[in-house]
């Protein structure tokens, strides 16, 4: 992939500072209050299920991921803004979903209205459908086009080539293995999964991006701290807000492993060698980092560092970060990577 040139580095940050105040503007998620949307009666349970059947759907039609994350977005505005009833919770949805469709999606991968319906398995009518969207465009006053977490997904990565261009083989980009944009795929990926956490959207779209990069460079690349600190800077997210939301992107998508049927067969998966440097804590892989670098820079990021261990609510104590290590080099298996065989 070519280097963009100090004219297209200048264009991104442009773009970028579009896309923060476009979400500035008209970011607004629903507040949960006793497992609840506040004034409905809509769970939890029942918001984040119905992101995962938006997401079913927005496969099922062959739409792009900016559709699916600018659906949910649509969705969210909505139920932060009037009372819905659970009943109707799912025809907003899919109205959301077919709004974003109209915005993002050509013509012939929309088709007709009457065969999306027909497709989705609902009993909705077209006139249903149609009458939601008069209701979802008159709420959100026509307004529908927000920055979303996988917009950002992609800015960010675009800055990640064109400022760090030393990183290139590491992200997936140019190495001759993987395809172009390998890892803007696998980060968008797992946004995707953190739209459904309901937790999670009390962090703005930037943000969550943001912290599904940092947590992948950690294990990417020793010099992901000059990095991480200069996307942070250019998106201007307050740290404190920021390490909030990593270390619970980092527990949310551990807690996503799935459960093994009994007597499952296993095969060997080097792939997953990676994901046991991801599963460390943050402190531990902050510890590994800063050992790793020079004395000269050392001497520059010992204060953040400081910064970030009292965020991290960590005692810098001597010997902290050896002992972290041994424990859990205790904790190691044997045991390869495995992962169940795939009928």
């Amino acid at each position: 992939m070519k280097n963009p040139g100090a004219a297209e580095s200048r264009r991104l940050v442009v773009l970028l500072e579009a896309a923060l105040l476009r979400e500035a503007r008209l970011w607004k998620v629903p507040v949960f209050r006793n497992g609840c949307i506040q004034g409905a009666d809509i769970s939890s349970s029942q918001h984040q299920d119905m992101i995962l059947w938006l997401g079913d759907m927005s496969r099922m039609f062959h739409f792009c991921p900016e559709t699916f994350a600018l659906g949910v977005c649509i969705l969210n505005r909505l139920l932060s803004t009037v009372k819905a009833q659970p009943k109707y919770l799912k025809c907003i949805a899919f109205t959301s979903l077919v709004l974003a469709a109209k915005i993002n999606e050509e013509d012939e991968v929309i088709g007709s209205m009457k065969d999306l319906v027909m497709q989705s398995g609902c009993n909705f009518s077209t006139a249903e459908i149609l009458r939601m969207e008069r209701i979802i465009l008159d709420k959100l006053h026509w307004d529908l086009y927000t920055a979303t977490p996988v917009d950002f997904i992609h800015i960010f990565h675009a800055l990640l080539v064109s400022g760090h261009p030393h990183l290139v083989p590491s992200i997936g980009l140019g190495s001759g293995k993987t395809p172009p944009d390998f890892q803007a795929v696998l980060w968008t990926r797992q946004v995707q999964h953190c739209m459904a956490c309901h937790q999670l959207w009390q962090f703005k779209g930037s943000t969550l991006a943001l912290a599904i990069i940092t947590l992948e460079l950690e294990v990417l690349t020793p010099d992901w701290f000059s990095v991480f600190t200069d996307l942070l800077k250019k998106a201007q997210i307050d740290s404190g807000e920021f390490i909030h939301c990593k270390e619970m992107v980092d527990e949310y998508l551990r807690s996503l492993e799935f459960s093994l049927p009994a007597n499952a067969v296993y095969i060997f998966d080097s792939a997953q060698i990676q994901d046991e440097e991801r599963a460390r804590s943050p402190m531990q892989r902050l510890g590994q980092a800063r050992r790793g670098r020079g004395s000269a820079e050392q001497g520059d990021c010992d204060e953040y560092y400081d910064g970030l261990r009292h965020l991290y609510s960590e005692e810098a104590s001597p010997g902290a970060e050896g002992s972290a290590d041994v424990s859990a080099q205790k904790n190691v298996s044997p045991c390869p990577p495995l992962h169940p065989a795939v009928n």
